[in-house]
């Protein structure tokens, strides 16, 4: 069950962490059955993208064939309508002229399913599956709906990220509205909004959420499943309907229905939290989880590979058409615990027991693939980048468990905790010590030239990527701050301790003033840059504990760590889609950062905005998170990809997924 809503753009990317399970195929092999094999740089977390903490890059890749919605990004960072799933268009748009913001539904987008679509288990795709979206994406609804309020302590039993940002601000529990045909729905916003195209509903089988509540392990009949649909639509609607005055002679029947729909609710928002979150799949797996509306479904998975063959319902699936050949997907990752050089990636490719790879790569690696004839070794543009996050305050969904990294869910108490100008200045001198520079020229010039000597452009704005035609104006408008990071090394570290020296007069080097955990991968590029961030943080005091995890992905929300270094990955071109980030209560917040300030004007990114106002918005938001000193970029990754020469069709894109977004057109 996937999540086609796109809100948040940005997910957790990961490092190369090499190959296992290589020997699958004979070299050259796949081409003669059909059959590509894709590497992935990290292992799989789990088959549900929209459960917190599980909105990995290589768990994108390997759900994305298995659906479809109504649109999809190209290799160019466009949208593209796909109308072989529906239409949609905007059917209202009068909030200029409306009293109040609050008028739900000046501003509406009317989406319309093709009929005759299927799942691959046969059952036909109705607009009651598109209800899925917003009961795991609207606040208002979870609340109303009695399955609890998303930002409070306990959450909503529906453990969805995709709660927060401009689409939750902007709708509520009542903003779907069905069609009689069951094919179209409305969605009602109380504000015209930027994103709307990409705010979409998408399908989730509703029917087998409600099967996997009444504890069914096997496919059900059509009829059956056409009552489960009705069943859902009926709960969803009834658990937020308003009740009667108590006194009315109907008060207890729609009581009774109430309970019922939220109980059923209730049930299918536990399942949709946990049934997913699996990493094996074999004969004995419930095929309810399996079910596909896109090309390609999920056959098996192991400790190091996932099988997709080809949706026998594909033609009528919803996913565009299958042009290319493929009858078969493997996607190829790390076993829980294993780390690999990427070297073996790229003998892999070599060997031809990978068709498909692209990711960050090391000088080596490219120096492999771009001199073989076999394989044809791009240098593209992603939207990924690397950056260094401290923790302020606890993770919003924190960890509760205890495990060796002691007790995730506990109150956060580290030296950089709150917004005193103790810890914005020991935050500041914390980033100050980051080798940007030197991480910058080892992991962007060096990659295509062991000899590069020059200045790797370092990353210095949160909201635009060096690739965007407005980050030049965004980091001129923050230049009071960008200055102090842009001197040299020297120059920073003794900025940063005499900053250290305000608080502790003794810092110095070695003094180990103050300890500091971070949280990184066991890639060899991950261990080198918190190696280098290390080296200059004892030079100002700063003891820096560097705790590499293969599971580091799972413990961003744990308040155990100080700092975190990793990677974001676009998956969408949107103005609010930085936001998630930044906000107070967003889904991507996993540091604890809160500041109303800047929430207000993160608020403006909701809004309709010219070029020019949009600069300026993110100038002022850029400003202000500045001066909380949470982050720093560090560089964007350069783009690389490698493939079998016999593999049609690979168009990179900046976005995630890179290389399998067009997976209908692969072939040999």
């Amino acid at each position: 069950m996937k999540k086609n809503l796109v809100k948040g753009v940005a997910l957790v990317a990961v490092s190369i962490l090499g190959v296992t399970g290589l020997s699958l195929a004979p070299a050259n092999a796949t081409a003669a059955n059909k059959t590509v094999i894709v590497q992935e740089g990290n292992t799989l977390s789990g088959l549900n993208t929209a459960v917190n903490g599980k909105n990995l890059v290589t768990n994108v890749d390997v759900v994305y064939p298995t659906g479809s919605g109504f649109t999809y990004w190209n290799n160019k960072a466009q949208l593209v309508r796909n109308t072989a799933f529906g239409t949609f268009k905007i059917t209202r748009n009068n909030c200029q002229t409306a009293v109040t913001t609050d008028e739900l539904g000046c501003f509406s987008v009317t989406y319309t399913i093709k009929k005759g679509l299927k799942y691959s288990d046969g059952t036909l795709i109705t607009a009651q599956d598109l209800l899925l979206s917003h009961a795991i994406s609207s606040s208002d609804y979870s609340i109303k709906a009695g399955l609890g309020d998303p930002m409070s302590e306990t959450g909503s039993k529906f453990d969805s990220a995709g709660y927060g940002g401009a689409y939750d601000d902007h709708t509520r529990a009542n903003s779907f509205d069905l069609s009689d045909d069951n094919y179209s729905l409305t969605v009602k916003y109380d504000a015209f909004q930027p994103d709307w195209q990409i705010f979409g509903p998408g399908p989730g089988a509703v029917h087998a959420l409600v099967a996997l509540a009444k504890g069914k392990k096997s496919f059900q009949t059509a009829r059956t499943n056409a009552a489960y649909k009705a069943a859902f639509e009926d709960a969803y609607y009834a658990s937020y309907e308003a009740l009667p005055a108590e006194g009315d002679e109907d008060y207890q029947d729609a009581l009774d229905e109430r309970t019922a729909a939220r109980a059923l609710m209730s049930k299918m928002a536990v399942k949709w939290s946990t049934v997913w979150n699996i990493t094996t799949v074999t004969a004995s797996t419930n095929p309810l989880l399996l079910i596909s509306n896109g090309g390609f479904k999920i056959s098996s998975c192991g400790a190091s590979s996932c099988t997709l063959d080809k949706n026998p319902l594909a033609s009528v699936s919803g996913a565009p058409k299958m042009t290319g050949n493929l009858d078969r997907i493997i996607f190829k990752f790390p076993a829980t615990g294993t780390t690999f050089s990427d070297t073996a990636v790229g003998q892999a490719i070599q060997n031809g027991e990978v068709d498909l790879y692209s990711g960050s790569a090391t000088a080596s690696f490219w120096a492999m693939v771009s001199s073989d004839p076999g394989v044809v070794a791009a240098r593209t543009s992603v939207a990924i980048y690397e950056h260094f996050d401290i923790r302020a305050g606890d993770a919003l969904q924190s960890n509760a468990t205890v495990n060796s990294d002691g007790n995730c869910a506990a109150p956060y108490d580290g030296p950089f905790k709150g917004s005193t100008q103790r810890a914005k200045d020991l935050r500041k001198a914390m980033l100050l010590v980051v080798p940007r520079q030197v991480i910058a020229n080892t992991y962007v010039g060096k990659i295509f030239d062991p000899a590069f000597s020059g200045n790797s452009p370092v990353l210095n704005s949160s909201f635009s990527l060096t690739t965007e035609g407005d980050y030049a104006k965004v980091v001129a408008g923050s230049s009071s701050y960008v200055n102090d990071f842009a001197k040299d090394q020297t120059a920073r570290n003794a900025m940063a301790l005499a900053l250290m020296k305000k608080y502790y007069p003794s810092a110095g080097p070695g003094s180990d003033s103050i300890s500091v955990k971070m949280l990184t991968s066991t890639a060899a590029r991950r261990v080198d840059i918190a190696t280098q961030i290390q080296l200059q943080a004892d030079k100002v005091g700063i003891k820096l504990t560097n705790t590499a995890s293969t599971g580091w992905s799972g413990l961003l929300n744990c308040n155990n760590y100080d700092v975190a270094t990793f990677a974001w990955s676009k998956s969408a071109i949107s103005q609010t889609g930085t936001n998630p980030q930044y906000q107070s209560d967003g889904s991507n917040n996993r540091a604890g950062w809160n500041d109303p300030a800047l929430d207000v004007l993160l608020k403006k990114f909701e809004g309709s905005l010219s070029a020019t106002e949009l600069v300026a918005a993110k100038i002022a938001a850029e400003r202000q998170l500045w001066s909380n000193f949470w982050t720093i970029g560090e560089y964007q990754w350069p783009g690389v990809s490698a493939w079998n020469k016999d593999l049609k069709n690979v168009l990179p894109s900046p976005l995630n997924p890179n290389v399998v977004w067009n997976y209908w057109a692969l072939g040999f």
